[in-house]
């Protein structure tokens, strides 16, 4: 006789395989911030090293011409013709420029040297003005990212999201008081300082120019590190810069066509620069303030153009403060650094390091503005953008 036995197979009821989904699922809602917590710490570092490696070029740049990188540099025109028939960049072009064979970026500097780009198009040496399309002009170069920073795309030239620092005074500043043919020019506005037509210098301008210009990089004029009285582990010499999202983002955006008090040949009007925040979503500009997006002239959109907008800044309001100009892209303003990491900005000091400065750093008075000689009004964050005030404020602890 056989005899057989029956096999019973038990599988999961509903309520037990719910109750494991719901258990995976706050798992996932546990780790899930861990994990992008992970990824922005391994962007940061990223970016810090994008950073390093940058002063590190400037270091080597200056190694090989005994000076840094000229910002608002390049081929001056022809002052025998008119600029709309002129072959040349006009002295617009960014110190970043400059330091493309120090960071691996041989064939770019090749093609802005000759003045062809790899379409076969032909410009004269050192290519033509950066808002030209050029393509080295338009090319995303990945030294000039932070990993952090998810803008990409058109109407952007290439981006950029480090910055040279010009100090803690925005007067003349964005020209260096020189004019596109190199003559220090009566700043009687906005276009005439930085794009005007002069072909002799205002010895006014020239004083003027040197008492505003206390940073690291004067643009249109040559610095070095012998210039640097206040220490090279005391001073600023490049900060990060948030690029457009086209969100009219505090930290991102240009407020363009501000009140012209906000600079003026006496004082800065700072407060003026704060108002075009809206103060029910303090993150945000007013929705309107013209940002100029949709346009190339939006905040970090051109790596190749020295103009404030886009490659400068100054220590002027802490970093992720708004970037206000009383015009457009040529006129003066207030740019400020800033940066998609959580509470602050990389900055790199002269002698190479980088550090990273939070929001909240000290910046002392904003109603006043800097005095020929005195220390900057602008507390430790002003003193570390200055080269030469005598100023001992310091990072370290």
């Amino acid at each position: 006789m056989f005899s057989s036995k029956r096999r019973s197979f038990r599988g999961f009821t509903l309520v037990e395989l719910l109750v494991v989904i719901a258990i995976i699922g706050v798992l996932v809602g546990l780790l899930l911030p861990a994990v992008q917590a992970a990824r922005e710490a391994a962007r940061r570092m990223s970016c810090s090293n994008n950073f390093k490696q940058i002063g590190l070029a400037l270091h080597n740049y200056h190694s090989a011409y005994n000076q840094l990188p000229r910002n608002l540099g390049g081929t001056s025109p022809d002052p025998t013709t008119s600029i709309s028939n002129n072959k040349s960049n006009r002295l617009f072009l960014s110190w970043m420029v400059g330091i493309t064979p120090f960071i691996e970026q041989q064939s770019i500097w090749e093609s802005i040297a000759a003045g062809v780009d790899s379409d076969g198009n032909r410009y004269v040496p050192m290519g033509p003005t950066p808002w030209t399309n050029f393509v080295p002009w338009n090319t995303d170069i990945p030294a000039f990212r932070c990993p952090s920073d998810p803008g990409i795309g058109l109407p952007a030239k290439g981006r950029t999201n480090y910055a040279a620092c010009v100090g803690d005074h925005a007067r003349l500043t964005n020209s260096g008081g020189r004019n596109q043919f190199g003559f220090y020019q009566s700043a009687n506005d906005d276009n005439a300082e930085v794009a005007g037509t002069s072909k002799s210098d205002d010895v006014n301008t020239a004083i003027e120019a040197r008492r505003t210009n206390r940073g690291c990089f004067w643009s249109r004029h040559t610095t070095r590190f012998r210039d640097i009285t206040d220490g090279t582990s005391n001073t600023i010499m490049c900060g990060e810069i948030c690029t457009s999202l086209g969100n009219k983002e505090v930290n991102a955006d240009n407020a363009y066509y501000t009140n012209d008090a906000l600079v003026t040949d006496t004082a800065m009007d700072l407060q003026r620069c704060l108002d075009r925040v809206d103060p029910e979503r303090p993150q945000f500009l007013r929705s309107s303030v013209d940002t100029r997006n949709g346009t190339s002239e939006a905040r970090g959109y051109r790596w190749a153009t020295g103009m404030q907008q886009y490659s400068v800044f100054q220590t002027i309001l802490p970093p992720n403060s708004p970037s206000c100009f009383r015009g457009r892209d040529v006129s003066q303003g207030v740019s400020s650094a800033g940066s998609r990491h959580q509470g602050g900005a990389h900055v790199v000091m002269v002698d190479g390091a980088v550090r990273f400065i939070t929001d909240s750093i000290e910046a002392g008075d904003i109603t006043k503005t800097p005095n020929t000689g005195e220390k900057s009004p602008y507390g430790l964050w002003g003193a570390l953008g200055t080269r030469g005030m005598k100023e001992t404020e310091s990072l370290e602890f």
